[in-house]
């Protein structure tokens, strides 16, 4: 492509709609390193028909693919669009939905009322989830760090700088343990991302706008260049990623 059809071609996708959590219009178009865990997997193994489940900060999709029974689960979510969006979608299966800014606020729930809880990508804070799960619960956390995607944001963006809140496994173990938390299980990854169209690479840039602050195609086209170049000569366009899991429990009393 010339230099204007290549311009034209990232204007398309810096404009092209995005809702939810789905990424069909990049498929075939990038490639995400897997991690050395399954989530899916460690939630299932410690979680038994019986338990009450929470999860704080839902995510809608990944809690139905867990197969639990609705009247044993329990999610929050903060007020607004995907609160109402999930209320439509949970309730009438008879799933509990509560509109609750987890990051801030209490939990609507009694003490001691859930035997797992988890928190995918979400925002937790320690205290409330230790109150709410009962004695030997479990909770478990799976979470994007703020190295993600920094190399190739300070590639596109010339002024970049940090997001806060920083997140990492450290610092969150340490907010556990102090709430009252056991540390069973804590791992953290740095999985390689890798575009193979520079498109592609807009469209993610501005789907995750909280990444890459400031981002457009006008600001960045001379960085964007430099990547088609680049991508020409190794076939893609390379990002590293950051991601941690924890696994906490209460104590027996």
């Amino acid at each position: 492509m010339t230099r204007d059809e290549l311009y034209d071609f990232w204007r398309f996708e810096e404009t092209f709609p995005f809702s939810g959590w789905e990424f069909e219009h990049l498929d075939g178009r990038w490639e995400e390193e897997p991690l050395p865990w399954d989530f899916y997997d460690e939630v299932q193994e410690r979680l038994d028909y019986t338990d009450q489940l929470l999860e704080v900060d839902t995510g809608g999709a990944f809690l139905l693919s867990l197969r639990h029974p609705y009247e044993n689960t329990c999610v929050t979510e903060t007020a607004g669009l995907n609160a109402e969006s999930y209320r439509n979608e949970l309730e009438p299966l008879g799933i509990r939905v509560e509109e609750c800014d987890a990051a801030v606020e209490d939990l609507p729930f009694a003490d001691d009322a859930f035997d797992v809880a988890f928190c995918r990508r979400g925002e937790y804070q320690p205290g409330p989830l230790f109150r709410v799960l009962r004695p030997g619960g479990v909770f478990l956390t799976e979470q994007v760090g703020t190295r993600n995607n920094q190399l190739l944001a300070r590639r596109l963006l010339q002024d970049y700088r940090q997001p806060t809140p920083e997140r990492h496994l450290n610092a969150d173990c340490e907010a556990l343990t102090a709430a009252g938390f056991e540390i069973l299980d804590a791992k953290e990854y740095f999985p390689k991302l890798r575009f193979y169209d520079s498109g592609a690479l807009v469209y993610y840039a501005c789907m995750m706008e909280w990444e890459f602050p400031g981002f457009s195609v006008e600001r960045c086209a001379n960085e964007l260049f430099a990547l088609e170049r680049e991508l020409a000569e190794r076939g893609y366009v390379e990002s590293m990623e950051h991601r941690y899991l924890i696994v906490a429990r209460k104590p027996v009393k």
